[in-house]
């Protein structure tokens, strides 16, 4: 195997002319640049220099050496620069996937904070519900996944394989007309609302809310059911129908026509931010934990005001 340090003093050697010129251009003594000549013909099977007494003269394989020889160490400088960049935060990309509250919330504020310490690093983001994003992280599509998980659930997904990154706990809320009976209640029994319409969410909040109804004696009728927060928003508004909604999608939407009330007994999903083991120690994505972490940090401490 051909070594870069002895394509590096091969160049000098050629460059000089002697062993003795090409230690003193690279800093090191002649019995090493010797040494290491002959480790470099050692590897490569074949004479690569002719000795004529003080004079060097490169052979046929010596000058296809020192040919390529510039290729490949120039190669090398720039592949040692841009890693150098990279560990750095100077350089590097990160695939974030987050579900579309996190979207709108956490990840605005953390990828500021992020291009703001760390300019060129690069994030990309695209939206998919968990457990997509997580299948997505499992497949090497993306760097991280902003996922979450309802504490009560049923099978609740395994993540053993993963780094998790704990970010916050986000309660459920239940969302109602401004006209409604219930518009002005402090806190409301699940119960209290049997016989309601219903909008739901995403298929995993729909799933969740069924079985928090089942939980309270009844059944949900769910006349609508739709992905996107504000469109539930909006049927509220309307006046057709309640839902229970993360306060993380209630923080990006003005619920214009509708109220918040709590709701009990309390419904919570942990949200996490999810990578590998391997990825979790390159720098740009541990840098954006960290900032997803103290975005998060910010959020909880302004719910709590």
């Amino acid at each position: 195997m051909i070594e870069a340090r002895h394509l590096r003093v091969l160049r000098a050697v050629a460059t000089t002319g002697s062993f003795s010129a090409a230690g003193r251009e690279l800093g090191c003594t002649q019995p090493a640049v010797s040494q290491q000549m002959k480790a470099l013909e050692s590897s490569v099977g074949t004479p690569l220099l002719v000795r004529t007494g003080r004079e060097m003269r490169l052979t046929q394989a010596g000058e296809a050496l020192v040919k390529h020889a510039a290729t490949i160490l120039a190669g090398l400088t720039a592949a040692e620069e841009e890693v150098a960049a990279i560990a750095g935060l100077r350089a590097g990309r990160v695939r974030l996937v987050s579900f579309p509250s996190g979207s709108s919330t956490l990840v605005p504020t953390a990828l500021a904070a992020l291009r703001e310490a760390h300019p060129g690093t690069r994030v990309s983001l695209e939206e998919a519900e968990p457990p997509e994003s997580v299948e997505k992280l499992r497949a090497g599509d993306c760097d991280i996944a902003l996922a979450f998980r309802y504490e009560s659930a049923p099978g609740v997904e395994e993540w053993d394989d993963l780094v998790v990154r704990p970010l916050l706990m986000d309660r459920l809320v239940g969302l109602v007309p401004e006209r409604h009976r219930l518009a002005r209640a402090g806190s409301v029994a699940i119960g209290e609302f049997a016989g309601e319409p219903w909008i739901a969410g995403c298929p995993r909040c729909r799933g969740q809310l069924v079985e928090v109804c089942r939980g309270a004696g009844f059944e949900p009728r769910i006349d609508f059911a739709t992905d996107d927060y504000p469109a539930v928003v909006g049927l509220v508004g309307a006046g057709l129908g309640v839902a229970v909604l993360p306060e993380l999608a209630i923080e990006s939407v003005r619920p214009k026509g509708a109220r918040t009330v709590t709701v009990e007994p309390a419904v919570r999903r942990e949200i996490v931010a999810l990578t590998l083991p391997d990825l979790a120690e390159v720098p740009a994505v541990a840098a954006t934990l960290d900032r997803l972490a103290r975005a998060a940090a910010r959020q909880h401490s302004a719910a709590g005001k």
